[in-house]
């Protein structure tokens, strides 16, 4: 066990909740033309919904971080890098997915006036499925805790 400290299922539960309830919303923006993502308020729509799933991907990588004894995050990359190396999640997985969410995550709160419509049309695109692929790695977390060392409540 890294830690005698059980995750807590309820938060873990309604973050995954809240990640899908925004993937089925950004699904809505996949069969849209770009021209047609650019009109309205698509655009905003969409990066309000990526924002949010990426603050619950984190949240639930911050609780599970705070099980494990030394590894301690102060950055949501850090908190990708973590998840990895402590063997949460596949390390490639963390290295190449999931620390460019966190990058993403802080250009859409912290340079939130330079992202495009065209790059987030991109991501809609292409890379949702990484999202879900998160969300299935916590999933057997939640089923089979002792496999990563983890217990849950």
């Amino acid at each position: 066990m890294k830690n005698e400290v059980p995750l807590n299922k309820q938060v873990l539960v309604s973050r995954l909740g809240e990640i899908k309830r925004c993937l089925t919303e950004l699904q809505k923006f996949k069969d849209l033309s770009l021209n047609e993502f650019k009109s309205g308020y698509n655009f905003a729509i969409s990066e309000h919904f990526l924002r949010r799933a990426f603050e619950a991907v984190f949240d639930i990588g911050s609780h599970i971080l705070s099980r494990i004894p030394g590894a301690g995050a102060t950055t949501y990359k850090e908190i990708a890098f973590f998840l990895g190396k402590e063997g949460v999640l596949p390390e490639s997985f963390a290295r190449d997915k999931l620390v460019k969410m966190a990058g993403y995550r802080n250009r859409l709160v912290h340079f939130y006036y330079e992202v495009r419509e065209q790059e987030l049309y991109f991501i809609l695109q292409e890379n949702l499925d990484d999202i879900e692929k998160f969300c299935s790695y916590i999933a057997k977390i939640l089923k089979n805790p002792e496999k990563a060392g983890l217990k849950v409540e």
